[in-house]
């Protein structure tokens, strides 16, 4: 144990104080037992492995783990939808094409792992000879990752999943979905705005369901200039898989670095 000075004495703001690494603690806040002290005390509770240091050491592991695990994947292309689309849909089957699309071009797919039109796009590469992964995330709900996932990373935190998808992947291709797909979305579209990634094509399939939100973005935001014409451009649109498949492949144009404000 480290003797600290009284509260009243004036070194508290003065002397060395306890030091932890770069971090320094002076008067009564400071810690009064070592981390030596803490490991050998048998009677220690467990609440510090949910404390905000620790979930930094649980935040670098997954880091590593999906580095590690995406690092000889290969070119991929990252490919969002809704978890809620039955494989009876036509949006199961436009994923099931464009997974086995991508396959035969030569890319692993990456998506969320889950079911719906993720399960489609997952199940469609493999069955065509692809590499399949699939990056999960933790939820209140078990959803658990899909039979067709060849490579399977669960997440803790989304921020760490979402660097995963962009990282290893050299474009998106948007299905369809809910807020889970429109967060994904924005997200890559606003590293692309600003340059934080290059050469990073975005396509969106199924015009008649983007329709609405292509024609705010390219009307009423831009018309309150809170974006450029340019950043409107960043999206593509269309109805046919091998189309979306080619722009992914040859890429797209990229604006101007912009503010996302």
């Amino acid at each position: 144990m480290i003797a600290g000075p009284a509260p009243h004495d004036p070194a508290l703001s003065s002397g060395p104080g306890y030091l932890r690494g770069p971090v320094v603690w002076r008067g009564p806040g400071a810690p009064t037992s070592t981390h030596d002290e803490r490991l050998l005390d048998t009677s220690q509770q467990t609440d510090w492995l949910h404390t905000d240091p620790w979930r930094v050491m649980r935040i670098q592991a997954e880091f590593v783990e999906g580095f590690g695990a995406l690092a000889e994947v290969g070119p991929a292309i990252s490919v969002f939808g809704s978890a809620r689309v039955p494989r009876d849909s036509r949006w199961y089957t436009m994923g099931e094409a464009l997974g086995a699309a991508l396959a035969r071009r030569g890319y692993a797919v990456i998506t969320g792992g889950g079911p719906g039109t993720m399960e489609a796009v997952n199940k469609g590469a493999t069955e065509a000879g692809g590499t399949s992964v699939g990056l999960g995330i933790e939820l209140p709900f078990e959803q658990g990752l899909n039979p067709y996932v060849q490579l399977g990373i669960n997440f803790r935190y989304f921020f760490v999943r979402k660097t995963m998808f962009l990282k290893y992947a050299e474009g998106f291709v948007v299905l369809p979905g809910g807020f889970g797909t429109l967060d994904e979305l924005f997200e890559a579209l606003t590293l692309v705005q600003t340059h934080k990634v290059n050469s990073f094509p975005i396509v969106l399939l199924d015009r008649g369901y983007w329709a609405g939100l292509l024609d705010w973005i390219g009307h009423t935001m831009t018309t309150a200039d809170t974006i450029s014409p340019v950043d409107a451009a960043l999206l593509r649109v269309t109805d046919d898989v091998e189309e979306a498949v080619e722009w992914v492949s040859a890429g797209v144009p990229q604006a101007p670095a912009s503010s996302p404000e």
